[in-house]
This record gives C-alpha cells, structure tokens and sequence, in this order.
C-alpha cells in the first residue's frame, strides 16, 4: 500500500501509478454533489451540447453538503457527508467519459460498467471514509462555487477548494482493479460453505 498527495487537476498520468487500496490525499478544487436530481440536470446539459456552470477539473465526488451563503456574498460550509455511488451507476460511465473524469469518489464503489469506463479514461474512485466528517470537512479550505440554489443544499452542485483532503482508500484504479469484485468473489466462493452450515443447523434443530 501507498500514499499519494495528488495536485488537482488531476491527469491520466498522474493515476497511472495508483492501485487498489492505496491511500490519497488531494489538494485543489473538486466538484461534489450528493444528490439524483444534480445528476439528472446534468445529463440534460450533456444532452443538450451545453457547458456545465462549473468546471469540473476532472473530479466529481458523491458528497452531501451543507452551505450557507454570508452576507458579503461568500459562503460558509457547515458539515459534509459521503453518500453512496452506487445509487448513480446509470449515470457514472456517461459521465466519466464524457467529463473527462479522472478521480471519481464516494461510498460503496461502482459497479462493473463503471469500473470499465474508468480503466478506458484512466480514472480511479477513491472512497471517502464513513462517519469520517469531521476529518474531512478540515480538509475544505474554500466554497468557490454553488450552482442550482433551488435544490436542497445537499443536492447542489459546489466547487470546493481543498488541502490535504482524505484520507481517501482507492477502491478501483485505472487499470481495472477493484476491491469490490474481489470481496464480491470471496463472497460468492463461501456462499456454499455457509449454506451447508444452515442446511446442518436445520437439521438438527429438527431432529432436537
């Protein structure tokens, strides 16, 4: 396992190296969101041929946020929180490709078509640590950006300066590893062993 502290905006090259279960760090902007329908605003602005009104720098992560706008027109956040990617997997090989994304982050990893649009741009996902939000939120420096203020805070789509920010545990690389279809495999390679545990229990709970 290895650490890396990674200056955004990130490249294909600058991933290559990582693999799976390495440690990150980032340092720069990242766009985050938490929410379906940012997801969905989003496909209609590709569908439509029209740029996004942030520039997303290669990073998109699944992060729930709270923000308050000051009065001199900055903004204050107050908390973050990572939810779960795979509740986006409809989108997320879209929006790697057609992005140009090259971190993408969150909770529970991808699933396999993901997995396989990131191998083909060079991208990796790095999960965010659950429960972890007070470390995290000491990593946001900056609000740079919030865009479409009618949703829920939490489903806005932000710009956040950042330091340091992780640590963050690489689930898939570039280079099609993932953790996730390994221990999905161990899963499935116990699944007869527990069986016949339950089948052995039933029956003597039968013939107690």
């Amino acid at each position: 396992m290895a650490t890396h502290s990674l200056t955004l905006p990130p490249t294909r090259e600058s991933v290559a190296d990582i693999r799976v279960g390495d440690i990150v760090y980032l340092t720069g902007d990242i766009v985050v969101t938490g929410g379906l329908p940012a997801h969905k605003r989003i496909v209609e602005y590709l569908d439509a041929g029209k740029e996004l009104p942030v520039e997303m720098g290669g990073v998109f992560i699944h992060l729930p946020h709270m923000v308050e706008e000051n009065p001199d027109g900055g903004w204050t956040i107050h908390y973050v929180n990572p939810t779960t990617s795979t509740r986006f997997n409809n989108f997320l090989p879209r929006f790697v490709r057609d992005l140009d994304l090259h971190i993408l982050g969150g909770k529970g990893g991808v699933n396999e078509e993901t997995a396989q649009a990131m191998e083909q741009q060079g991208c990796i996902y790095v999960s965010l640590l659950g429960g972890g939000s007070p470390i995290m939120s000491e990593g946001i420096k900056e609000v740079r950006q919030v865009e479409w203020r009618e949703f829920p805070a939490h489903f806005r789509l932000s710009r956040l300066r950042v330091e340091n920010f992780g640590p963050l545990t690489v689930g898939v690389d570039a280079h099609g590893g993932s953790i996730y279809e390994t221990l999905s495999e161990q899963a499935r390679g116990r699944l007869p062993e527990i069986l016949a545990q339950l089948d052995k229990r039933r029956a003597e709970a039968a013939g107690a």
